[in-house]
């Protein structure tokens, strides 16, 4: 799967690797492909696109609220789609499409599949798809498709599955940094700064981003201390929606990281 973009950018840049979540159609409809290539101006690596849905159990008040906001807008993963069909004429980044099973599963999974293969997408993050039923029923699909799917592992993964996480993945792993929902957070905890050198300690073969209260430079850069890169998402979605220019926003958002 050298061929997949996820692969060629962890081959290329070993750290400091700086994801980037958004929800798609959020604060307008409109707004998903300039967001992403702003990012892409602006120095992000990689690029997370949230895909709404009605309920976000997962995520904190903030990423909630975009996915309330997206679908009154008129998003779903067909309008989502049709956005992206030009969007390998304009980036180069590698992107991941983020969300929950329920819409995965009402478009149909080999369907989804061929058309993220076919607007360009590289990998999906499905946290409640569980790795067993991954192996069982849907890896071979994600492999016709070249697409790479992205476990989550948090401070409560015990080890033997953490590695059997590893043996599944390509790509990268992605590391919730706490056990709560998404959201921003001014500092990383002593505990966090436990779990993520134990998890560096296991020297795992898949490289690891950091994500969930990463919020600014000083904690991205001290999440990149204990992996090759962080994510970002609540901090930025609240930046796009003080600015009713969203290009504008992106730009300065992305200046306070570099």
């Amino acid at each position: 799967m050298s061929t997949n973009r996820i692969t060629q950018l962890f081959e290329r840049k070993k750290d400091a690797i700086l994801s980037i979540f958004f929800t798609a159609g959020h604060p307008s409809l409109e707004d998903t492909v300039p967001i992403i290539q702003t990012l892409e101006a602006s120095g992000a690596d990689l690029i997370e696109v949230g895909m709404p849905f009605s309920d976000p159990i997962a995520d904190g008040p903030t990423i909630q609220r975009t996915s309330e906001i997206s679908l009154k807008n008129g998003m779903s993963l067909n309008v989502l789609f049709e956005q992206l069909k030009d969007i390998r004429k304009t980036t180069k980044l590698p992107l991941i499409l983020m969300g929950y099973m329920t819409p995965v599963f009402k478009f149909g999974m080999e369907k989804f599949l061929s058309k993220c293969k076919e607007v360009g997408i590289d990998g999906l993050i499905l946290p409640e798809l569980p790795l067993e039923v991954y192996e069982n029923e849907f890896a071979s699909l994600f492999e016709k498709y070249g697409l790479l799917n992205v476990f989550l592992i948090t401070p409560q993964t015990p080890e033997t599955r953490v590695r059997k996480i590893d043996q599944a993945s390509h790509g990268f792993i992605y590391m919730v940094s706490s056990a709560s929902t998404t959201g921003a957070k001014a500092s990383i905890a002593t505990e966090q700064e436990a779990y993520f050198k134990r998890i560096q300690d296991m020297q795992l073969n898949n490289p690891c981003l950091i994500g969930f209260g990463i919020s600014n430079k000083s904690t991205f850069q001290n999440a990149c201390k204990y992996a090759s890169g962080a994510i970002i998402g609540s901090a930025f979605v609240k930046a796009l929606e003080e600015d009713k220019d969203v290009v504008a926003a992106t730009r300065k958002f992305m200046e306070t990281l570099r």
